[in-house]
């Protein structure tokens, strides 16, 4: 009976603290993204311009996409540090969101996309693997001697 309360307060430990990780990397990214977009948007010739690219965009336009992702990251991250259930789902879709946007952003920028590929990957892993309360677990697991 120790036993069992002792891992589940481990798992809830680990839940809680995958989750404050997802909160604080999405935080961070959303905030990356917001003065990247206030780059593209002010001035744009700060980005390296590659001609071939399959995908081509106008800068300003990007940098308004760029500012909009981060504000609703950082809204998210917010949530998130809340535990609320739709951060947690619209945590996960943000961040896929965001690698996409940084996907087709990499001959611009691509020291920075691909940090930010990598900090939305982690968010994403982290969202997904830690259970909160009440979730039902993925694996059986035995049941508890009472």
């Amino acid at each position: 009976m120790t036993t069992a309360h002792t891992t589940q307060a481990r798992k809830m430990q680990w839940a809680g603290g995958l989750t404050l990780f997802a909160a604080v990397m999405l935080l961070v990214a959303g905030v990356i993204d917001i003065f990247r977009g206030i780059m593209g948007i002010a001035q744009d010739n700060v980005f390296l311009v590659t001609n071939g690219y399959v995908f081509q965009f106008d800068l300003t336009g990007w940098g308004w996409v760029t500012l909009i992702l981060g504000a609703v990251a950082v809204v998210v991250g917010m949530g998130l540090f809340q535990t609320a259930k739709w951060a947690r789902i619209s945590g996960i879709v943000i961040a896929g969101l965001i690698i996409i946007a940084n996907f087709l952003s990499l001959p611009y920028s691509p020291v920075w996309s691909t940090l930010m590929i990598a900090f939305s990957g982690v968010v994403i892993w982290a969202l997904c693997v830690a259970q909160p309360e009440g979730a039902i677990p993925l694996q059986d697991t035995p049941p508890s001697e009472v």
